[in-house]
């Protein structure tokens, strides 16, 4: 059965992730027989992303910030992502680690966050651990992109990548075969993967929280 369409206030985004969570999500939890064949030994890179909302002044609601990766990089070129990435031993934890690379890839300054907190950790493909934050932005940031990092930043609205109706089900062939994956497109931009995936967390979160349901 659908969702009908959350109306998404500061209360119950706060509510929401401080939830208790459901665990980790994953790269494979639609493609269970390529964990099957990963290796035991398979070790995985610690990451941090921010899930970054601001409220801007044209009473459009919440929106989320996204960048789009700089097309010359050797790795997931032009793709959509939250600012964040490795975690460097010289980073005194995760949140800290996603916050700084928030103000490299977009200029944004720690002091410019309320970090709410974490959301269920999400395993790559590529073999990082990836943890995200939540927090709200203030809305005077205006962004300021490394073009060494990102090609663009822009802000969908969060009802949209909230909302089940405005996801899909996508799939892609690979070195390990056909992978499938979620999508929500918006405007020309394709958001999927793990990103996509990430979001979809938060959005059962709140589906959870405003039904009175536990996240557990």
């Amino acid at each position: 059965m659908s969702r009908s369409p959350l109306s998404i206030d500061r209360p119950l985004l706060h509510r929401a992730v401080r939830a208790r969570g459901v665990g980790r999500s994953s790269d494979y939890d639609l493609n269970p027989e390529i964990r099957e064949r990963l290796p035991a030994t398979r070790s995985l890179r610690g990451a941090a992303v921010l899930c970054g909302l601001v409220d801007r002044e044209d009473g459009a609601g919440w929106r989320v910030i996204l960048t789009r990766r700089a097309d010359h990089l050797k790795r997931h070129a032009g793709q959509i992502a939250f600012p964040g990435g490795r975690i460097d031993p010289e980073d005194p934890s995760p949140e800290a680690a996603a916050l700084r690379e928030a103000e490299e890839e977009i200029g944004l300054s720690a002091r410019h966050v309320e970090i709410l907190g974490p959301i269920e950790g999400h395993e790559t493909v590529t073999g990082y651990a990836v943890t995200p934050f939540v927090g709200f932005v203030d809305r005077a940031f205006e962004p300021r992109p490394d073009p060494a990092e990102v090609a663009e930043v822009f802000e969908p609205p969060l009802a949209f990548l909230m909302d089940p109706a405005n996801r899909t089900q996508d799939h892609r062939a690979g070195p390990g075969g056909r992978r499938s994956f979620w999508a929500m497109p918006w405007e020309g931009r394709y958001i999927w993967g793990a990103t996509a995936r990430m979001l979809v967390s938060l959005s059962d979160r709140l589906a959870a929280e405003a039904s009175g349901e536990t996240a557990e």
